[in-house]
């Protein structure tokens, strides 16, 4: 008969409801387990540091994405689109103004074909919109919306212009037909109250994505490059601990793999932070001293133009003339914020807008007092720098431009509107003005894409270096301890 088999001694010397000691603890209680388990953590920290960097570094290129190629241009065509339909309705007003003049000024031929052009230009912008609005159906139905009224509003100014010239309608330079001017009146307001506010919402739909884009995807860098530095550190830290391990055990000074990996983890960390560092500063300028400023002084000029337009009416329409000087108040505005306590009309705008500009070209930046588009660019102009003396000179052309306003109101006022009519289609002030804003514009239009272009040169090749360089330091770390392991086999 077989005898039962005696109880395991750890289980007859086990006291009764003690709880049984893990066996698994006792699997780091020997070398193997412990190299083991100390490559696993280098591993471990390896990936962390490959997930940070991939995250970080994919932030940083859809930034750049959208800012730069998608979100950013489309914001950049609808500000020309807004400018180019503005100065449309400014061309009509002109030719209106001119009657059966033709040689007034740079004369009606110069202004047809001027509105031929930013007719041109608009249709082009819109259709820039379009491609870039790709599936959106909200800022494809806004754009739809912005031809259909271009259509409707290319009618009444050409009937209008048409029939400004027909016998029966014909006047000399100035005031035009009650007939005339009635067809003028409704395509203007279809212009300003249609037109221009729903070109300005392609605007903002896509600068709404700008700003959201720019929010996360600057932060998410920012972030990442904290979290690379301090996953290289912990990848470093733990081959340190790994190295010293081995170096103990075995009485070797140096594993020549494991530091080699060191090397490599080194050299992945700091150029992947730097790189994040640079991308950060580039999202940053592409977004504040490029994108931001073309919207600004893009909105700058085509409100300009179109308050040089409100001369223009002012002259036409003598019936809504107060209502016209008044729009041409609030545009000022709107250009060069003056304080509100002390300026309460056009004739104190004009006093004020000389001393405030002057106080800017002598003093700089220290010396701004008004808001505005300019206001916002004088704050942000380094003194020295090329784009503060082509602010000084955008300025003043603006300042000359308000002293040419302020005489032609003063003859309309005097009972002299044909020197009025003669000193505004002269536009000499006004197109200087323009010209050194649409230069300041360009320097920050080259700022933005050297930024953008310089990012996607600096991403070039990290979708491959990246995993490359990790995965030869996670087999320089395997072959470090491989040799160590085959010793207890």
């Amino acid at each position: 008969m077989r005898r039962p088999a005696s109880p395991h001694p750890s289980a007859a010397t086990r006291r009764p409801g003690a709880p049984a000691r893990p066996r698994r603890r006792l699997h780091l209680r020997t070398v193997p387990a412990r190299i083991r388990a100390l490559t696993a953590v280098v591993l471990v920290a390896v990936a962390a540091l490959f997930g940070t960097a991939s995250w970080a570094i994919g932030n940083a290129r859809t930034g750049l994405e959208v800012i730069g190629h998608d979100a950013g241009p489309q914001v950049m065509v609808t500000g020309d689109l807004f400018f180019a339909l503005s100065d449309m309705d400014a061309q009509v007003a002109t030719v209106l103004l001119l009657g059966r003049d033709h040689r007034l000024g740079r004369g009606r031929a110069a202004a047809l074909e001027r509105y031929e052009q930013r007719r041109s230009e608009a249709n082009r912008a819109l259709l820039q919109a379009a491609q870039l609005a790709g599936d959106d159906p909200i800022e494809r139905r806004t754009v739809q919306a912005v031809l259909d009224g271009l259509g409707r509003y290319e009618r009444l100014a050409g009937q209008a212009m048409q029939l400004d010239q027909e016998p029966q309608y014909a006047h000399p330079a100035g005031r035009p037909s009650p007939r005339v001017l009635e067809l003028y009146r409704q395509a203007g307001e279809l212009m300003k109250l249609e037109l221009l506010p729903q070109a300005y919402n392609l605007t903002l739909e896509s600068g709404s994505i700008v700003r959201k884009t720019y929010e996360s995807k600057h932060w998410s860098v920012r972030a990442g490059r904290v979290g690379v530095l301090a996953a290289g550190l912990a990848v470093v830290a733990a081959l340190l601990v790994l190295q010293w391990y081995l170096a103990r055990r075995f009485r070797r000074l140096l594993n020549p793999a494991l530091v080699l990996a060191t090397l490599g983890v080194l050299a992945v960390t700091l150029p992947a932070a730097g790189l994040l560092d640079s991308l950060a500063g580039r999202l940053q300028s592409a977004k504040r001293d490029g994108f931001d400023s073309v919207l600004a002084l893009s909105r700058a000029r085509a409100i300009s133009n179109s308050a040089y337009a409100d001369e223009s009416r002012y002259l036409l329409d003598p019936a809504r003339a107060d209502t016209y000087e008044q729009v041409y108040f609030d545009k000022s505005q709107a250009i060069l914020y003056l304080d509100a306590e002390r300026t309460k009309s056009l004739t104190d705008y004009h006093a004020g807008v000389g001393p405030a500009v002057e106080r800017f070209v002598t003093g700089g930046r220290a010396q701004v007092d008004f808001l505005g588009f300019f206001g916002d660019q004088a704050r942000r102009a380094e003194p020295g720098t090329s784009r503060a003396r082509a602010l000084a000179e955008v300025l003043t052309g603006y300042r000359a431009f308000q002293e040419g306003d302020r005489r032609l109101r003063e003859l309309v006022a005097a009972g002299r509107p044909a020197e009025a009519l003669a000193q505004h289609l002269q536009a000499d002030a006004f197109e200087r003005y323009d010209a050194a804003l649409v230069r300041l514009a360009e320097q920050h239009r080259t700022a933005f894409t050297g930024a953008i272009a310089d990012g996607d040169r600096r991403l070039r090749g990290w979708h491959v270096a990246l995993p490359g360089a990790c995965a030869v330091i996670a087999v320089l770390v395997l072959l470090g301890v491989r040799p160590r392991l085959a010793e207890y086999r």
